[in-house]
């Protein structure tokens, strides 16, 4: 028999599970914690279900937490090659709902996860009960969007030219009000990870569109989210136009940025505060 989450009693039971997910051309390394109605976290950055892992801590009194690594990163495999749109991501989060027993669950995905988030909800909207979508950084709906674009373009080249590490400093100094520590010229961790995302995921974000149309087709409820932190930043504004463009309720949340990684236990309270507001 089913639960009202759209999976079985003895799928609610199973706790603490770590493994791999097939999808296509790649197997994702997922994990499942906690116990109640499910929840799928997405991660931005570098998709590491890790940076979840104190928020999830912190969730999994009240919900199932589903986290996983983005094809390509940390844990997971990929054997395609070239970009990685942002429908691939979608599909992903898809099979990894699946994966569990799911047909359904709430979603929370920050920055690029946001924009996965909502094109699991425009082309899967069956799958998305609640959503909450974090700081999205849709710089289409921004004004200077082609100054964005140039501005990844020259983040891919300089990686692609072997200065990573440079890559790397100009992107984190675009999130201003994110809360990032200041940071010296050292040696970058995570180097693969970092050369994935500059190499075949960053312009696909910065390219890529909200589906308004199918959002509003799809009956999800969603609320866009922003950090009061982030105010007057590029990350800020876009969640506030797509609330207005599909009509959606637009909420500043405490903290920037990073929020959900730098502060869980406060970020729990809005995620559970949030989901509350939209049940029913």
């Amino acid at each position: 028999m089913s639960s009202p989450g759209g999976t079985s009693a003895s799928a609610r039971s199973r706790t603490g599970t770590e493994n791999t997910c097939a999808v296509s051309d790649a197997e994702l390394h997922v994990q499942r914690n906690g116990d109640g109605p499910p929840l799928l976290l997405i991660a931005g950055g570098l998709g590491a279900g890790d940076s979840f892992r104190a928020l999830a801590r912190q969730l999994a009194s009240d919900y199932t937490v589903l986290t996983y690594d983005r094809r390509g990163h940390f844990r997971s495999t990929d054997r395609t090659t070239g970009p990685i749109p942002v429908a691939r991501h979608a599909e992903d989060a898809r099979a990894v709902i699946t994966h569990f027993g799911y047909e359904r669950t709430d979603v929370f995905g920050t920055s690029a996860g946001a924009q996965i988030a909502l094109e699991l909800a425009a082309r899967f909207p069956e799958a998305v009960d609640r959503m909450i979508a974090h700081e999205p950084p849709a710089i289409q709906l921004l004004p200077d969007a082609e100054e964005w674009v140039a501005f990844g373009a020259e983040q891919v080249k300089r990686s692609e030219n072997g200065d990573l590490l440079g890559a790397f400093l100009q992107f984190v100094g675009s999130l201003a009000g994110a809360g990032v520590p200041q940071l010296r010229p050292i040696r970058l961790p995570n180097e693969d990870d970092w050369k994935l995302l500059f190499t075949r995921e960053l312009m696909s974000f910065y390219e890529y569109e909200p589906d308004v149309p199918a959002l509003r087709r799809g009956g999800a409820d969603i609320t866009l989210a922003a950090g009061e932190g982030s105010r007057g930043y590029f990350h800020y504004t876009p969640a506030k136009i797509l609330a207005l463009e599909l009509g959606l309720p637009f909420v500043e949340v405490p903290g920037a940025h990073l929020a959900p990684q730098r502060n869980p236990s406060k970020f729990a309270a809005v995620i559970r505060d949030l989901l509350v507001t939209t049940a029913g």
